[in-house]
């Protein structure tokens, strides 16, 4: 399909500024932090920011009660973003889902290389489904989920989660980062001029891995020996995104070993689209359709 006529003009907007020869951190996440096409999200009820030992969090409630939680990371190449980057978008799950959100400021790279950001991930996670009390939710409806490097976190969770005995409801991936060889066709064919370019993912890898081995399924989920008993799994990916077909080639990894998985690719679209409403509709149906396989998953949990 054509690049959607949304996906030309903000590629056209992105043109109208020079990049800098070499990126500048502190730019990129204040950037990311105020960029007005994320929306603003519901009001709730109940937005409270806590903590998990040091690792800050921010807990998003539609209502009282006892709930299902989604617990989500950012996206950023685990460099960049925070909770303000991520608070419209976990404020529309919270309210649609009618689930407790919890969203993690991991650690960032450089300053925190791997395996910081993979380590904070799981320790939020458990936290959740161990002392569910403290959040008002249901142990057994936790789910995980996040956009692009927070997705790669999703589904590293995910299966450090099914290694330590913890039954996870669902993983939500929007458009994750799932491999390390950056060698993808859809890496090397939307290399440059559609948003997130190679040389900005190589960057980003860069200061994310240092010396670690990039085979390490912490970092390459689909690179992981064994993916069964891990959680259902829902997929968005955009068909001008470098990383379409690793995430792609794991929700057929997923089905191979065995794990319930559905996988949608948005015509059109371009990398981390759904996190941009004010952008591109699509991002609505792209949401309305996770909010479907969430609350699918969580009533599966809860026996409703």
């Amino acid at each position: 399909m054509p690049l959607h006529p949304q996906t030309i003009e903000f590629l056209e907007l992105l043109d109208a500024g020079a990049p800098p020869a070499e990126p500048d951190i502190a730019a990129m996440r204040q950037a990311m932090r105020t960029n007005s096409n994320r929306g603003a999200g519901p009001a709730l009820p109940h937005v409270e920011d806590a903590a998990v030992g040091q690792i800050p969090i921010r807990v998003y409630r539609p209502s009282d009660g006892v709930l299902p939680a989604l617990v989500y990371f950012h996206g950023g190449g685990w460099a960049i973003g925070d909770l303000d980057s991520a608070d419209a978008l976990c404020r529309q799950l919270a309210a649609d889902a009618g689930c407790a959100v919890v969203s993690v400021d991991y650690r960032l790279a450089p300053e925190h290389p791997f395996p910081a950001a993979a380590e904070d991930a799981f320790a939020v996670t458990a936290d959740v489904v161990r002392r569910p009390e403290r959040y008002g939710v249901t142990p057994e409806a936790v789910a995980v989920g996040g956009d692009s490097a927070g997705g790669n976190l999703a589904a590293v969770t995910a299966r450090l989660a099914r290694d330590d005995g913890i039954a996870l409801a669902h993983q939500l991936l929007l458009c994750p980062n799932t491999d390390s060889g950056l060698d993808s066709p859809s890496f090397t064919e939307f290399a440059e001029g559609y948003g997130l370019s190679a040389a900005t993912m190589a960057w980003f890898f860069g200061h994310y891995l240092g010396c670690a081995d990039r085979s390490d399924p912490r970092i390459a989920p689909l690179r992981a020996d064994d993916l069964s008993g891990l959680a259902a799994a829902t997929v968005i990916t955009a068909e001008y995104d470098i990383l379409r077909d690793e995430g792609e080639a794991y929700a057929y990894a997923l089905q191979a070993a065995g794990v319930p998985v559905e996988l949608c690719r948005y015509d059109g679209m371009i990398h981390n689209f759904v996190t941009l409403p004010e952008q591109f509709d699509d991002a609505a149906a792209a949401r309305a359709w996770a909010v479907t396989r969430l609350r699918r998953a969580f009533d599966v949990r809860t026996g409703e």
